[in-house]
């Protein structure tokens, strides 16, 4: 049996928090057989992907297709609407339920085509692992004659799983509560043009003599409109928390890690300020509040989080609290190109995650778009 402990950052998500599920579409269709026996294949390296996990510790013995992979026809197309709004709504219902192992991918094909909809809890992987997984899976299902540039690939993209190699760390006998039950959300999605993003950066440039980035003023955009959203936020203080992904940074991490590769950075502001202030003054804050990413400090990080534990407040050992603040992650360099299993790209990639008080930044080719969900 193969056995691993979980991360400090793994521990976050111990209680089934923010599973990450997406829905691709191929209108040409595909080879399933030749991703059903990849999935098998890819077992033996990405073996946390199918493994279970029990008191703090992610186990594998042997893949078994019927806990991860399944396949159904429907006799009808598959409809694109128009509006990101109404595709949330229709496309909600192709959310799965809760795992028997860690992974799990549902395959429907339609008369216009098929969908894959690939769920990985977030304890196994993050954002990052997650199209790193996918990437090799499509790799190795376009097939090839030669048997040896299949094992070659798979051992030229094997992830190392070593996820407390910074600090020891045990979760044992550790059991956070379950997540909230949330009621009826509702989304909201704004289209913010390139051009203006890029405009605003030089603004901030020109006026302030400052550097942001993209991803601090669509962050800044995200909490400016979710804090005006929710008026039901607790307290006089809002807090936005950015994942941060530090493979590039730690070198004992790379970009072979496959676990939860992450920081999550937090910023509190006052909630009148974020109110009241342009964008722009948010963007500027949250650049200065970015941390310095090294080996030390993360291994501060992760200190902090065992502190938090050995203090035993559970029900606050979290990502984020949803109650004053909100998480905003970016998904605007989706890998489209990586997922070509054999025939062409998805003609659609639609995220079917979905947490109170989160906003996902998606891209198309003129537009950023923000997904807010309260």
């Amino acid at each position: 049996m193969k056995r691993v402990n979980i991360s400090q950052v793994d521990a976050l998500f111990s209680a089934g928090l923010y599973p990450i599920e997406f829905l691709f579409y191929y209108r040409e269709g595909l080879d399933t057989k030749r991703i059903r026996t990849s999935l098998k294949k890819l077992s033996s390296i990405f073996w946390p992907v199918f493994g279970q996990y029990r008191d703090g510790v992610i186990q594998f013995e042997r893949y078994r297709e019927e806990y991860c992979y399944d396949e159904e026809t429907a006799d009808r197309n598959f409809d694109i609407p128009e509006t990101e709004e109404d595709r949330f709504e229709r496309y909600r219902s192709y959310i799965q339920p809760d795992l028997e192992r860690l992974f799990f991918l549902k395959i429907i094909r339609f008369r216009n085509g098929l969908i894959l909809i690939p769920k990985l809890y977030h304890l196994a992987g993050d954002g990052y692992s997650y199209f790193y997984f996918l990437s090799v899976l499509a790799r190795l299902s376009q097939g090839s004659p030669v048997p040896l540039k299949s094992t070659l690939m798979k051992y030229l993209l094997r992830p190392h799983h070593r996820r407390t190699v910074l600090r020891e760390f045990s979760f044992e006998g550790i059991e956070l509560p379950p997540p909230r039950q949330e009621g009826q959300f509702t989304i909201d999605v704004k289209e913010i043009p390139k051009k203006d993003v890029r405009s605003s950066i030089r603004e901030v440039a020109s006026s302030h003599e400052e550097k942001v980035s993209t991803n601090d003023i669509l962050s800044a955009l995200a909490l400016k409109n979710i804090a005006g959203l929710r008026h039901d936020l607790l307290g006089d203080r809002v807090s936005l928390s950015i994942p941060i992904d530090i493979r590039r940074q730690i070198k004992e991490y790379g970009r072979r890690f496959f676990g939860n590769g992450i920081m999550l950075h937090s910023l509190d502001l006052a909630k009148d300020y974020v109110r009241n202030v342009h964008m722009k003054e948010i963007a500027i804050e949250i650049r200065k509040s970015m941390p310095s990413i090294t080996k030390e400090s993360y291994q501060n990080y992760l200190a902090g989080l065992e502190k938090r534990i050995s203090e035993g407040d559970l029900d606050q050992f979290r990502p984020f609290n949803p109650e004053n603040g909100c998480l905003v992650t970016n998904i605007s360099r989706l890998p489209a190109d990586k997922l070509d299993f054999g025939s062409v790209r998805p003609e659609l990639i639609f995220p079917l995650t979905i947490e109170a008080n989160s906003a996902a930044i998606l891209s198309d080719k003129d537009n950023y778009v923000l997904r807010m969900i309260t």
